[in-house]
């Protein structure tokens, strides 16, 4: 809504909302001026965002206006992958797409042959999860498990929480001890780093536990530099310490948990020199970690997704959460920890994404494993695919077989998109999206308690459509009646949220355009979980989750160790000798921003960074062109030798769109398809590599 007086009627201000997969979830003021939008800023009444954008999104006018920018339909006039096309009006391409949809869902193989595949190109509830999947139900289109990113973290996290549930982020201020678990938030989740140094400079320890020196373990008191994969071993260790030294608040236990005493039972094994020779680092540094954690008050962790990437993705976080019942943080505001706040919000997804027009059960494709689901999926097989929303062609694991399966000549591919991604590429018809200063949405967030709105700023460059509106007209080629399908943009954002939750008291659509933001109902001084209350079936805390048992489960947080490691196989170590991680490079998120110049130069090119006592033995030196490798694939980059990265760790920022890359590769080259313990997620940093040079002396 605009900001500014009539007079100027010429210049508005328009608020609105960072749509990308960030926890901050930024409130933005756009000034537009004769219908063009002059400047993207920081809401400064936006008590987390205070004014501050990253980076990336300070120069978003460079993503909206780019000269890269996808403005109208198109089909395919080459061969897959050579990124071809021809300019089509929108009828012809809505047609194209309907009728093959129609072709396929009458023949034998039925509607699930199509299926759908995105993930948070955007964050937006309306831009991400209504009108898409209301088609596709509709459809009756194969359903697809978004698990690429979260799935392992979330479930390990409810297993023991209940809901994706924790501490206010505006708290840690106030924490005098913060953890940061597998968490760069410098790059990746700035305002929780704005009140970490803000407890820093109130006397507060900071203390990182990621296998790589980030730019914010850098600025940490201490930094725990584990091998990829052994988090829960360290969880662990720290529980064995604090029971046999006594550092737990006995009474939340008794009054607020379940299970105690079989976690004591299990961790009674993890000795502090157990635990270091699993992770890879001393038995002091275990013992320090949980006299700190047990002994300074309040105490808060900020545990992030990377450390989820694994075979035992799920029981490491899960092993995490229990940590903050033993010693009775979530008493304090600014004690517990946060995975997620993305469950404080009562979104409405019934109303939004109405799994009501399912018909009959449609079977579950896992993104995660979209390479061997195109390659060998029978019953049916994938004769369609329709992508938004993600860029699977880069960040899909394996990515070898991703390609070869998107070149499948018999695939019908649509992909509606901003730009020419590495999977636009591969598409029959190639649809304009647009970006977040030309849509209507409404946001949560997964890192903060303030819902948002996206007020539309500017009219759509060329051609382009949201997905709503795009899922709109589709529903409308193929027939479908329901009234759901008529319903508009606003109409949606008036549906997104439960209102017969207290939560929601505050979440009027209208009220929360004109303001941009409201604060869910939930106390200022925000301790969830201070008096039990845990959303789980037992209503407390559970070590012991009775649920997993019943699954077959083991119903206690264990430690599974890495699929690729020397530990769990010597023989794979003894060719690819490397753990290999690949986290976000500071000026990409994910794929997005890959392709703009600004931060393609500030990139510079794929880098590898390499401990010296791993380069020297490959005859590795600053600068070198090297060869990263296994038997899934390979792809170059050039060396940093540093010790930011530890022995046995080879770290690629990541991740570059393949067609920018030098090789035509990326990280996902190596990257597996293996999935996680719980949550069926993938395991990209599970993975085993040997690095040798390319640079002839």
């Amino acid at each position: 809504m605009p900001l500014d007086p009539p007079a100027l009627a010429s210049r508005r201000v328009v608020r609105g909302a960072c749509p990308h997969d960030c926890p901050d979830t930024c409130a933005l003021l756009t000034t537009v001026e004769n219908g063009r939008a002059i400047e993207v800023r920081g809401a400064p009444d936006h008590p987390t965002t205070q004014g501050v954008l990253c980076t990336k999104v300070a120069r978003y006018l460079e993503r909206t206006y780019s000269d890269q920018r996808l403005l109208h339909p198109m089909k395919r006039i080459g061969n897959k992958g050579e990124g071809r096309f021809a300019r089509i009006s929108w009828d012809e391409a809505l047609t194209t797409i309907a009728q093959r949809f129609r072709a396929i869902a009458d023949s034998p193989d039925g509607p699930q042959a199509i299926v759908p595949y995105s993930y948070a190109g955007t964050m937006g509830l309306l831009q991400s999860a209504s009108m898409d999947r209301r088609f596709f139900h509709r459809l009756g289109a194969s359903l697809l498990d978004r698990t690429i990113c979260a799935a392992a973290g979330k479930a390990g996290w409810v297993a023991t929480i209940g809901a994706a549930i924790g501490m206010d982020m505006e708290r840690y201020a106030d924490s005098r001890l913060i953890v940061i678990w597998g968490s760069n938030p410098i790059t990746s989740n700035l305002h929780l780093w704005t009140r970490a140094q803000e407890a820093k400079r109130h006397g507060a320890k900071l203390i990182a536990i990621d296998p790589y020196r980030s730019a914010t373990a850098e600025k940490c008191h201490e930094h725990i530099a584990l091998m990829p994969g052994t988090d829960g071993a360290l969880a662990l260790g720290v529980m064995h310490v604090l029971i046999a030294e006594e550092l737990l608040d006995r009474d939340y236990i008794d009054r607020y948990t379940f299970g105690f005493a079989a976690l004591a039972d299990r961790v009674a094994a993890w000795t502090p020199e157990r635990t270091a020779a699993t992770c890879g680092i001393t038995s002091e540094e275990v013992v320090r970690l949980a006299r700190d954690y047990g002994t300074i008050k309040p105490a808060a962790i900020r545990v992030n997704y990377g450390l989820q990437r694994v075979a035992g993705g799920g029981n490491a976080v899960r092993a995490i959460a229990c940590l903050p019942a033993l010693v009775g943080a979530w008493r304090d505001p600014a004690g517990g920890a946060l995975l997620s706040s993305s469950g404080t919000y009562p979104v409405d997804h019934l109303a939004l994404e109405r799994p009501d027009l399912i018909r009959d059960k449609p079977r579950t494709i896992n993104m995660s494993t979209i390479g061997d689901a195109l390659l060998d999926a029978r019953d049916p097989p994938i004769r369609a695919l329709y992508v938004y929303n993600s860029n699977p062609v880069a960040v899909a694991p394996h990515s070898s077989k991703v390609r070869a399966g998107f070149a499948r000549d018999d695939l019908f591919v649509v992909v509606h998109e901003i730009f020419q991604t590495d999977t636009a590429d591969f598409a029959d018809i190639l649809l304009p999206a647009t970006t977040q200063l030309e849509q209507i949405d409404v946001h949560s967030s997964y890192g903060h308690l303030y819902a948002l709105a996206n007020n539309q700023a500017i009219a759509p460059l060329g051609e382009a459509l949201p997905n709503t509106e795009v899922f709109r007209r589709l529903a409308a080629r193929m027939g479908f009646s329901e009234p759901c399908f008529g319903d508009s943009d606003e109409d949606m954002a008036r549906q997104a949220w439960r209102r017969d939750d207290p939560r929601a008291r505050d979440l009027d659509w209208e009220t929360l355009k004109r303001d941009g933001f409201t604060r869910l109902n939930v106390p200022h001084e925000y301790a969830p979980f201070a008096q039990g209350g845990f959303p789980t079936p037992s209503g407390k805390c559970e070590f012991f989750n009775a649920t997993l048992a019943e699954r077959g489960l083991d119903p206690l947080p264990a430690y599974v160790p890495p699929r690729e490691s020397a530990a769990s196989n010597s023989a794979l170590a003894a060719r690819y000798p490397l753990a290999f991680i690949s986290p976000p490079a500071r000026n990409f998120l994910n794929s997005s921003f890959a392709n703009l110049p600004t931060f393609v130069s500030e990139e510079v090119s794929p880098k590898l960074d390499l401990n010296p006592a791993d380069a020297a033995p490959r005859g590795i030196r600053e600068g070198d062109s090297v060869r990263i490798f296994n038997d899934r694939g390979a792809f170059t980059a050039t060396a940093r030798i540093t010790d930011r990265a530890r022995a046995g760790v080879a770290v690629a920022p990541s991740i570059w769109w393949q067609k920018l890359a030098p090789d035509g590769c990326n990280a996902n080259a190596v990257t597996s398809q293996a999935l996680t313990d719980l949550g069926r997620a993938a395991t990209f940093y599970d993975c085993l590599v040997e690095v040798a040079r390319v640079t002839p002396r």
